[in-house]
Formats: structure tokens, C-alpha cells, sequence
């Protein structure tokens, strides 16, 4: 009963942070375009189809560029002290902004894509992302941290490797991910 409860919240981890931002989204999207489409038919004389989307897609830009701005950065500290001290909300949090940061922050994480020697009696090579050059702060110099996306998937794994075996490829870091989350189907 104890693994079984262990992966309920595993699995929770997982599923939450994706499925809270897909409920405020599609929140965001339904109101703005039920209270648009009520309010700007009145005017034009006929309804607009996706004026909720489109506004949705403004009011999340527009918040991105408030976020960036210096009025904002001493009450995002405020609010980012006060989840530290919410345990799972911390988790959640936390987990969620380095994602995001790895895929569109100022330290991209997922910009390195290179190919893995993992078996070289049979030559098998398995294609990922350096994620750190080098793992010096458990003092192994010669590791590297390469994280392995699974195909179809929005999981991976993370192996620390020898840094010899990893080889820098010449593919785009977009054009990588699409070819190993579609299972290799997708042109390379």
C-alpha cells in the first residue's frame, strides 16, 4: 500500500504542474472569449470566432513582459520567498520554472544535442542534451550530465556519462527533440 501511495504522488508530480496551467489557459480562453463574444457582437453585428485565444495569447505575452521588467522583480521575489516555505507548492514550483527555464529561460539547458557511445561492441548510440559540461560539484570532472527525452513521452532520463563518449552533433536543439520524442519518425 506504501509503493502504491508512492506513486499516486509520483504521479501526481507529474501530472499536476502540466494540467494546472492547461486549466488556467483554458479558463483564461473560455471567459475571455464567452464575455467577448457577448460584448463585441452587440458592436460589430456578428461573432468573432478565436477573439478569446488571440486576447488569451496578448494578456500571457504581455504578462511575460511585465514579469521581465524591474517593477515586477521585487514582488516576484516576495511571492517566490513565500512558496519556498509551502513544501509540495515549493516542489511543484520549482519543478515547473526550471523546466520552463531549461526550454525558453536565459539559460537554456536543452540547447547542446549530441549522440552517446552506450554500447560499443554493438555500436549503439542514443541521442540527448548536455545539461552540464561538467560534474564537478560531486567531484567528477570527466562526467557529464546528458538527459535523454523518452520518445512520445514528456519524460527522460538523465545519465552522467563519460565525457569522452559524448559527441556534439550538427542539428538544431528543436529539430533533435522533434526526431527523438516522435520515436525517430520524424525527418532528421
Amino acid at each position: 500500500m506504501k509503493k502504491i501511495t508512492q506513486y499516486f504522488l509520483q504521479g501526481v508530480l507529474l501530472v499536476a504542474p502540466l494540467a494546472i496551467i492547461i486549466y488556467i489557459l483554458f479558463s483564461l480562453f473560455t471567459t475571455l472569449d464567452g464575455w467577448l463574444t457577448n460584448n463585441m457582437e452587440p458592436v460589430v453585428g456578428f461573432k468573432i470566432p478565436g477573439l478569446g485565444i488571440l486576447v488569451s495569447f496578448g494578456f500571457v505575452t504581455v504578462l511575460g513582459f511585465i514579469g521581465q521588467t524591474a517593477l515586477v522583480r521585487p514582488l516576484k521575489k516576495v511571492i517566490q520567498n513565500l512558496i519556498e516555505k509551502i513544501p509540495l507548492l515549493n516542489l511543484l514550483y520549482s519543478s515547473l520554472n526550471d523546466l520552463f527555464s531549461a526550454f525558453v529561460g536565459k539559460e537554456k539547458k536543452f540547447n547542446t544535442p549530441v549522440k552517446v557511445l552506450f554500447n560499443k561492441e554493438n555500436n549503439l548510440w542514443k541521442l540527448g542534451f548536455v545539461t552540464r559540461e561538467t560534474m564537478e560539484t560531486i567531484g567528477e570532472n570527466d562526467l557529464a550530465a546528458v538527459y535523454f527525452p523518452h520518445s512520445y513521452n514528456f519524460s527522460g532520463e538523465l545519465y552522467l556519462v563519460p565525457a569522452e563518449r559524448v559527441i556534439k552533433i550538427n542539428s538544431s536543439p528543436a529539430e533533435t527533440m522533434k526526431f527523438i520524442v516522435s520515436g525517430g519518425v520524424t525527418h532528421f
